[in-house]
């Protein structure tokens, strides 16, 4: 129970942490970076991609925010600059021009149950704990009720697949959608005591790096530094995923996470790689193209999917330019 109320407490003080000096006015000199979760294991390679882009000349900082809402609205009011997820439904919607420049993971989620539960059908009417309210989670939920006809009960939301877990354990949920990581996790810990659903295979994006357009075209430099060094932590863990852990800086936002999660790290990415969750090529048209037809199936892009264009919901010149 300490460790849930631990857990909880990080969470209502997410939005509070920031990394680096205050934000303040649009013309910022740094790149101001907004994280949809307190670090983790599940972003250590990110940072990796942050302390090769400051040795290329970027100049950034971060803050943490404690959903993926919460930092699609500091993009969409230029209270920040960049952002993690995937606001498919806030892009179709919003007057500003935002775009996704880099796939930063699939949805590579896995529906875990009390025992209760055996098959996804058993989850009519039943509530279920989800990441971020809009988010990939709640998209597989979507998907997942228009496939099959079902339609879940209440959705509740719990940023972070191992925060999900830990209410899944206390006995506060008996039934969540959590990454590959903490579903082996869960298993091989107490497999015994819950189920893992049967799940039909997912290729669209979970989490992406995108800003507003013209932010991205007035910052052309600075963006593509960012992006080459994300691609290049991304071929370099395809071929060894204990780059990840090697070059996490003991000093930074990583460095400094309990003994236990730094030691996993190598487990971690090395079950991701394989996986499939990473895209060494960081997605671009392939993801573009998976992307517009599960959010539309999702139900948070509207219209005809055959009518949709990838370029208004992508910009892909930074990619390209960085292959």
């Amino acid at each position: 129970m300490k460790k849930l109320l631990r857990n909880i407490t990080a969470l209502l003080a997410a939005v509070l942490l920031i990394g680096g000096l205050s934000v303040s006015g649009a013309q910022a000199d740094k790149i101001r970076i907004a994280l949809a979760e307190t670090p983790s294991d599940e972003v250590a390679a990110f940072f990796v991609a942050l302390d090769r882009a400051k040795a290329m000349g970027l100049d950034y900082e971060w803050t943490a925010f404690s959903d993926e809402e919460l930092a699609i609205q500091a993009i969409l009011s230029g209270q920040m600059d960049i952002g993690f997820g995937t606001p498919y439904a806030a892009m179709q919607r919003a007057k500003a021009p935002i775009r996704i420049i880099f796939q930063l993971s699939k949805l590579k989620f896995f529906p875990i149950t009390s025992k209760k539960y055996s098959k996804l059908e058993d989850l009519d009417g039943e509530p279920i704990l989800l990441h971020s309210r809009g988010g990939g989670t709640d998209s597989i939920a979507n998907v997942i009720e228009e496939k099959l006809g079902i339609k879940f009960g209440k959705r509740s939301y719990v940023p972070g697949s191992a925060n999900r877990i830990v209410a899944l354990i206390a006995g506060q949920t008996d039934a969540t959608i959590v990454d590959l990581s903490n579903k082996n996790k869960l298993v091989k810990q107490q497999g015994d005591k819950f189920n893992v659903l049967p799940m039909f295979e997912v290729d669209a994006s979970d989490e992406a790096l995108f800003a507003n357009l013209d932010w991205i075209k007035a910052n052309e430099k600075d963006v593509g530094i960012f992006v080459t060094a994300l691609l290049s932590v991304y071929r370099d863990m395809a071929k060894d995923p204990t780059i990840i852990r090697r070059e996490t800086d003991p000093d930074g936002p990583i460095g400094q996470l309990p003994k236990e999660i730094l030691d996993s790290l190598d487990g971690f990415y090395a079950e991701a790689v394989e996986g499939g969750l990473y895209d060494p090529n960081g997605g671009g048209r392939k993801a573009a193209k998976a992307d517009l037809k599960w959010y539309s199936a999702a139900g948070q892009l509207t219209g005809d999917p055959a009518a949709l264009k990838i370029e208004d919901f992508w910009y892909f010149k930074p990619l390209d330019a960085a292959q």
